[in-house]
């Protein structure tokens, strides 16, 4: 660490803290943690698979438990994925219906 770095004030902790150093705090406690239905941490590009049956709800179809759903990313929510899959169109699931592969 560098003696001419900037020092700020951590309100939380009542500390001053390196600007660098709290700028790295930040941005873990803004980093949302998404897990499957089983408790496994997802990430971006991970593939799931479907543990129960889900209506599509505007496509008119289902998909079926079981089906293997490629590459996710995540929102930012802690509970939806956003999904590619053939045939429709901004398909976002819920973390607890899917398990990681």
């Amino acid at each position: 660490m560098s003696s001419d770095e900037d020092y700020v004030y951590d309100e939380e902790s009542g500390e001053w803290l390196p600007a660098s150093e709290l700028a790295a705090k930040r941005v873990a406690e803004s980093t949302v943690e998404v897990r499957d239905a089983v408790g496994n941490l997802l990430a971006d590009g991970d593939q799931v698979t479907l543990i129960k049956d889900l209506e599509v709800k505007g496509a008119g179809r289902t998909l079926k438990q079981g089906t293997l759903i490629k590459s996710i990313r995540l929102t930012g929510d802690a509970q939806e994925i956003d999904c590619k899959f053939e045939g429709i169109k901004g398909l976002v699931l819920r973390a607890e219906f899917v398990r990681k592969r």
